[in-house]
């Protein structure tokens, strides 16, 4: 039986010109590396699965490559290299601190710094979860972060910088990663795709993208949950019943209804949505994030930040058509409210109705 690798970690690049969506930090770190000015600290700080480890991990490999590209890329083919990508290099030491946080587990970093590289120029030592260790053990490092020697370079990694001592903070170069645009996401998903010969709908990539929130990481895994589900031939509809995602159609519906003031077919339309497993906050909040993409289309200049795919986006278009500025932006403060209100409600379902209520008649109170 052929062993299964997770495709975050199968797909997790090996060169900075693969890493999605942080241009700008591959390209200070590349000419840092042909000026050779390279820091001895640096604090990689960013949401979680956007590139942190992972650019750390380039980085270290080609400070120590022998036959660095014209680009500044490792060659992925001298020994050097090699042994990074087959995980048996001695040049790079990482550290979790979020298992790993006492003074003991600094001080055996600390004593393995003196010793110089075996093979290429550098020692590189990844801390990641950096915030997690103890503030003895923040204290510990503090020399050895500021001097450490010639060839050793330190990286932290942290999902939450404000958590760190600023006397560790003035001893790094601070890089803050992005949270990846759904485009970008989306974009790296049809290329796993198509290497793992999977069919997936255009618009089931867009999903899984806004699901993943951000994260890289966290997309990858939701597609080989959907991969696992499905097979190879992957629909928009499995994609939203393996992630119990709300149809777009049942929004677009009920706007429709909204604006003519059909308020038994609304209301019929969300008993259909709660007997489909559908939790009525997630539903209202999934309404008021329709209504604020409605809102987007309705000035060609805010279109660009609609976060969904090119067929859905013109549906989008076609809607925000129908409706008036002033009844969208009623609607999302009546949205907005429920939303706010709907944990200390002692009677959900009845404050979701009235909320559809009070939005179907809108319009028909202008009338």
């Amino acid at each position: 039986m052929k062993d299964f690798v997770v495709s975050a970690r199968k797909y997790r690049p090996s060169t900075f010109v693969s890493v999605v969506g942080q241009q700008s930090i591959t390209a200070t770190l590349k000419n840092a590396i042909k000026n050779n000015q390279m820091a001895h600290a640096y604090l990689f700080c960013g949401p979680r699965g956007v590139g942190k480890t992972t650019c750390a991990r380039i980085f270290a490999k080609t400070i120590n490559c022998q036959n660095v590209t014209a680009d500044n890329e490792p060659c992925n083919t001298c020994e050097s290299c090699l042994a990074f990508n087959e995980n048996r290099s001695y040049n790079i030491h990482e550290l979790d601190a979020a298992s790993n946080n006492s003074v003991d587990d600094i001080r055996l970093i600390i004593d393995k710094v003196r010793v110089p590289p075996q093979l290429g120029h550098y020692s590189v030592y990844i801390i990641d979860e950096v915030h997690m260790l103890s503030a003895a053990a923040f204290n510990a490092f503090l020399k050895t972060l500021e001097e450490p020697p010639r060839h050793a370079i330190f990286i932290l990694a942290t999902t939450e910088k404000h958590k760190i001592l600023p006397t560790i903070l003035s001893r790094c170069q601070i890089f803050d990663f992005n949270r990846l645009k759904i485009s970008d996401i989306s974009g790296y998903l049809k290329y796993v795709a198509k290497n793992e010969e999977v069919e997936v709908e255009e618009s089931g990539f867009d999903v899984i993208a806004q699901k993943a929130d951000g994260a890289m990481r966290d997309a990858l895994s939701i597609f080989d949950q959907i991969v696992s589900f499905s097979g190879k031939n992957i629909t928009y509809h499995n994609v939203i019943d393996t992630l119990n995602v709300l149809d777009y159609d049942y929004y677009f519906k009920l706007t429709d209804h909204f604006l003519s003031g059909d308020i038994p077919d609304v209301l019929l339309i969300f008993n259909e949505i709660l007997n489909n497993g559908f939790d009525g906050h997630h539903f209202i909040t999934g309404l008021a994030s329709h209504f604020r993409d409605l809102l987007m289309c309705k000035d060609p200049s805010t279109v660009q930040l609609l976060e969904v795919g090119g067929e859905i986006q013109e549906k989008y278009k076609v809607q925000a058509a129908r409706c008036e500025q002033d009844f969208l932006l009623k609607s999302l403060e009546i949205a907005n409210y429920c939303d706010l209100n709907y944990k200390t409600s002692q009677h959900k379902r009845l404050l979701v109705e009235l909320t559809l209520i009070r939005i179907s008649q809108v319009t028909q109170k202008k009338k």
